[in-house]
């Protein structure tokens, strides 16, 4: 046996020394990305409608806005000359397909020799800014969108190529902060997909490598405090941090893409590796304190821990599994990778740190006591208190398990989007100000499509739009409003002396059609923006303020419904669309898929179990303690007031992947002390001493693991990280309070 794992254990370390070799050549292969696309409801009618509408007009978050500041206001020559040289020398920016500005832009005017222009500012004239100015506040169409009403900033409207990736992000964005540098503009806000792209992947990035340092070090700090050895510490730590070099490693050479969710491969790495180590770890040294010679001490340790080991190795990845039941891209990812992430942390325990545990000399390993007696005792007296007061446990059990039921009655989905900035950061900052001064980031899309073979540019569907219009403009929370009556619009106000009384549609046919030609003529590119080839979809679009996912659907059955009811539906029939109803609509799978996911995980993990105990009541008591820390997760959500949106989902998995982990290993000693000839109350007593430690342990390291998190910039994360933690303190918490007490009366 000792030349066979003298063999062994030579082989798979020099194994893993080689593929730690290799991984670590792959990480600079690792991608990191986003896509508001990856929070999209797969399989979903609005998502298909969507997809073919961008077939007709292409993104609607293809843009850019940069506000400039000026005090005491933009309407200083000298800023004005800067803004507007900023403004022309952004037409030549790579990826830029349209630039827009006050400074650029014209009224235009008819006269007897045909269409001349005016300026919208007369830039080279200051004694003309009152008026221009006085002349932008009665238009009104500029106002909260080129210019705030404060006249403090100006916007310079940027239309980019569709879907940028980071590299094209970043250089498009380099160009815009160096030429704001070069012409002397230091105070600006930047806003669009592409300033998002950069910031949060830059986020991602330090968030990885951030938690990595941060739960290394913590990781460390524990396991040097209960061990109070410094082999024995060494070994968990290169064992750990090779299973997460591996998992990173993997996903590189595979090619994943690391999204927002990648924060927390880092974290689980850590103390599910953990967790693994120290369970295969304190099964050997208590051996070895025995008097059992190393090799048989190993073999030993690997046949009692490392079959339970791998089961809950199993049923954790099985918990991550079930956010395959999520239609978000993202969370499926991140459920597929996280489970592949246990199963490596798994095989580098088994085959790894158990051949560096036998190829540390005995005498490192047990010349310091580090189980100490006094765990003993105090779990001991926990067993004792759950033999004396089983009645208490389980009403305190029945309260609890109602106070969960209040909380998630009064869970909330009305998430805003800057709750998921990095907080005080410059995105961040940047999304307040448009927030606050101009109509907001969130695109608005509205389908207008022609039925009984009419056309979105008759002038009688015109008019349709037009009611839309007029009603879209009730609503405070919709902004920047354009659609395809906006150059008739222009062409009947230059027609009439350039009077802000005249920006409206015509109201008899004639003229309308006389405008219709001009724009064919001279705005047909324009006018291609807002109609397909066809004629028979017109779009809508505008900006929506940051009002909460609950109080947006609202606003978009309002608009439903006025279609349906004051529009005439024989000619028009209206779509909301877009990528915000898109994200939008998240809140309405979480709770069904998330429930969904639930059960089919608890459906494989009680066929596992019942397979592996080979008992119906074992199986049945499991249930209990893992089903009640999902249950206070949901109830922290809602009397915390924190609302359920898509990265939170993974609570759930998590705590229920993890949570039974400290079941199964608790059952299974058990269920190997009472094959051995024991009665239910020496089984308990030896299951309490022998294995109660390693899971308060493994609890600690997964609660302080978790609280990493809170270091994050990223709000969710750190609600992630605080919910999860406090739940799997309570999950040990069921695990010795609730279990042993369900054990002695239903066994």
């Amino acid at each position: 046996m000792k030349v066979g794992f003298g063999f062994l254990k030579k082989f798979f370390i020099a194994l893993f020394i080689l593929l730690g070799v290799l991984a670590a050549s792959k990480l600079d292969e690792l991608q990191f990305s986003f896509d508001f696309s990856q929070f999209f409801p797969e399989e979903d009618p609005d998502l298909a409608f969507y997809d073919d509408y961008v077939e007709e007009f292409g993104t609607d978050d293809n843009f850019l806005l940069i506000a400039v500041k000026n005090k005491p206001n933009v309407f200083q020559q000298d800023f004005l000359n800067k803004f507007q040289a900023f403004s022309e020398e952004s037409k030549s920016f790579e990826y830029v397909l349209e630039s827009s500005s006050l400074t650029s832009l014209s009224y235009p005017l008819k006269t007897s020799f045909g269409y001349t222009t005016l300026p919208i500012i007369h830039i080279k004239d200051s004694t003309q800014y009152q008026k221009d100015w006085k002349k932008i506040q009665e238009d009104s169409l500029f106002i909260n969108v080129l210019v705030d009403e404060k006249r403090m900033s100006l916007v310079l409207a940027l239309e980019t190529e569709d879907n940028l990736d980071y590299k094209q992000s970043e250089l498009l964005l380099n160009s815009i902060r160096a030429s704001l540098k070069e012409h002397n503009l230091p105070h600006y806000h930047i806003l669009g997909r592409a300033f998002f792209y950069e910031a949060i992947v830059d986020m991602q990035k330090s968030e990885v490598l951030t938690t990595t340092i941060v739960a290394s070090i913590l990781v460390f700090i524990i396991l040097l405090l209960v061990y109070k050895s410094m082999p024995v510490v060494l070994i968990s730590v290169v064992s750990i941090a090779t299973s997460l070099l591996l998992f990173m490693g993997l996903l590189g050479w595979l090619g994943k893409e690391l999204n927002a969710m990648a924060a927390f491969y880092p974290v689980l790495m850590l103390i599910v590796g953990t967790s693994d180590v120290i369970h295969l770890t304190d099964s050997y040294i208590r051996k070895l304190h025995s008097g059992t010679p190393p090799y048989h001490a190993i073999k030993s340790s690997l046949k009692e821990v490392g079959m339970t080991t791998l089961l809950t190795s199993i049923t954790t990845a099985v918990g991550f599994v079930t956010l395959l039941s999520s239609r978000l891209v993202s969370i499926q990812e991140f459920g597929i990778n996280a489970a592949i992430g246990v199963l490596v942390a798994y095989i580098t325990v088994i085959l790894f740190t158990g051949s560096l545990l036998i190829s540390i000399p005995e005498k490192l390993l047990t010349g310091r006591k580090t189980i100490s007696e006094n765990w003993v005792n105090y779990l001991l007296k926990i067993n004792t208190f759950t033999k004396n007061y089983p009645k208490s446990i389980i009403i305190g059990t029945v309260v609890f398990t109602f106070l969960c039921f209040v909380g998630i009655s009064i869970v909330q989905t009305n998430q805003e989007l800057k709750n998921t900035l990095p907080a005080g950061s410059e995105i961040a900052n940047d999304f307040d100000y448009f927030q606050s001064n101009y109509s907001g980031f969130r695109p608005l899309e509205i389908a207008v499509m022609s039925t009984d073979g009419n056309k979105v540019t008759d002038f009688k569907v015109a008019q349709e739009i037009e009611k839309l219009l007029v009603y879209l403009k009730t609503f405070k929370s919709i902004g920047n409003v354009q659609s395809a009556n906006l150059p008739y619009k222009i062409f009947n106000k230059a027609n009439n002396l350039n009077s802000s009384a005249y920006f409206t549609l015509p109201s008899d046919e004639k003229t309308f059609l006389k405008y219709q030609k001009d724009t064919r003529k001279l705005a047909r590119k324009q006018l291609a923006k807002f109609v397909n080839t066809d004629e028979t979809i017109a779009r809508i679009n505008g900006r929506l303020q940051d009002i909460g996912t609950d109080k947006l659907k609202v606003v978009y059955s309002d608009i439903d419904n006025f279609a349906k009811t004051k529009l005439d539906t024989s000619l028009v029939a209206i779509k909301v669309t877009g990528k915000s109803i898109l994200l939008d609509k998240n809140s309405e799978y979480i709770r069904s898929s998330l429930l969904e996911g639930l059960l089919y995980g608890l459906l494989v993990i009680g066929v596992i179990m019942a397979f592996v105990f080979r008992d119906i009541k074992i199986f049945l008591i499991s249930l209990v303690p893992n089903i009640l820390p999902i249950l206070f997760a949901g109830g922290i959500l809602g009397f915390l007031g924190i609302p359920l949106e898509a990265s939170l989902s993974v609570v759930f998995a998590i705590v229920f992947g993890i949570a039974v982990d400290d079941t199964i290993h608790f059952l299974g000693k058990y269920k190997l002390s009472i094959t051995q000839g024991l009665d239910k109350e020496a089984a308990l007593e030896k299951t309490f001493a022998q294995t109660g430690r390693a899971l308060v342990i493994t609890t600690i390291i997964l609660f302080f693991g978790f609280m990493v998190m809170l270091f994050s910039i990223h709000q969710p994360s750190v609600t992630i990280g605080l919910i999860i933690s406090v739940t799997l303190v309570t999950a040990l918490i069921l695990d010795l309070l609730l279990l042993p007490v369900l054990l002695r009366k239903l066994l």
